[in-house]
């Protein structure tokens, strides 16, 4: 009896040798901000959400240092250098044209309320017209409300502005701001720090958030704008021959993962750390906050008015149709949605 149960763990023991197991699919994912930064942050928790829901077929390895240049990662992920990252789609000037609609100013308070309305405005009018061809978009969002910061002085009007050198992270506010006469140079924000510090720039336009995430100490003074200056357009993206390849289940659960659920969870992290850093970082080294007059106010609006011109036109030559209706649209959106 003991030979015969011992033969039959022998042959289980066999035949559980040579059956495959299941394959795992491991996605590289690729960050340019450090691991503390909210952006690195909801990735890790989207990727963690991923494996969850697919019962372990699917995980991320977050690469421990980014595959690009921010400004490169759009074609890196498409050309599969990392399987899923992020980028500013204003840090390639003239590539995207839709996704400035969800920069223009005074657009909410809200990451969270301003990114869900984008995604859906993004689903229904510009991801049939292939905004982000060349790879699969999980998702799109925008930061928080676009502060003003400089190491300065309280800036109060488009004369005090133009009187200074700026860091800007590119799209609609690259165009307002040269419109406006503003000294402006085109970086990536993880370049801020070093500019500042070295007094090559004065100043820097920036989401709350970003004081504490690049540790900017120099900042001494910010104006806000009701609804904001400027918003950033995001896109979270997968290289589309990683996804082509999953199964029907585990593309289910991918698409599950995808769309306003990316929106809500970058949103609601970069909201929870805008508030953070206003009330840590900003309150701890004396930033001096200015709310922008009415006449700043209104040298903006008089301004945008003239971009927001040139971007319907822009945005219908690319076959979008009525992008003022559009704009009305994802407006009457973030209303909804807050």
């Amino acid at each position: 009896m003991t030979f015969r149960l011992a033969a039959s763990a022998a042959l289980t023991a066999t035949l559980l040798m040579g059956s495959p197991a299941s394959a795992q699919t491991v996605f590289s994912a690729s960050s340019w901000v450090p691991p503390t930064h909210t952006l690195s942050m909801a990735q890790k928790e989207w990727c963690d959400a991923l494996e969850k829901e697919s019962a372990g077929r699917m995980k991320c390895n977050i690469l421990p240092k980014a595959v690009s240049a921010p400004p490169g990662t759009f074609d890196a992920v498409r050309d599969g250098l990392a399987d899923i990252s992020f980028t500013v789609d204003g840090y390639t000037p003239g590539r995207f044209v839709n996704t400035k609609v969800a920069e223009f100013p005074f657009l909410g308070d809200d990451s969270r309320a301003t990114s869900i309305a984008y995604q859906r405005v993004y689903t229904k009018h510009f991801a049939p017209l292939g905004e982000h061809r060349g790879v699969k978009v999980l998702g799109v969002f925008t930061h928080g409300p676009g502060v003003i910061f400089n190491t300065k002085k309280p800036v109060l009007s488009s004369a005090d502005a133009a009187s200074l050198k700026w860091r800007i992270g590119g799209g609609n506010i690259n165009d307002l701001t040269k419109l406006m006469g503003w000294n402006t140079t085109l970086k990536p924000a993880s370049e801020s720090f070093e500019m500042l510090s070295t007094g090559v720039m004065d100043g820097t336009l920036f989401p709350d958030e970003s004081i504490a995430s690049f540790k900017l100490s120099m900042i001494k003074h910010a104006t806000t704008f009701p609804g904001g200056l400027y918003n950033t357009s995001f896109v979270f993206m997968m290289n589309p021959a990683k996804y082509d390849a999953l199964s029907a289940q585990d593309k289910a659960v991918v698409d599950k993962l995808s769309g306003e659920y990316v929106a809500s969870r970058f949103g609601a992290g970069w909201d929870k750390v805008d508030d953070a850093s206003r009330d840590g970082a900003q309150k701890a080294q004396g930033v001096q906050r200015v709310t922008a007059p009415e006449a700043f106010i209104n040298e903006v609006k008089a301004k945008q008015s003239q971009l927001e011109d040139q971007w319907a036109a822009a945005a219908e030559a690319k076959g979008l149709k009525n992008p003022k209706g559009v704009l009305a649209e994802f407006r009457a959106e973030i209303a909804k949605a807050k």
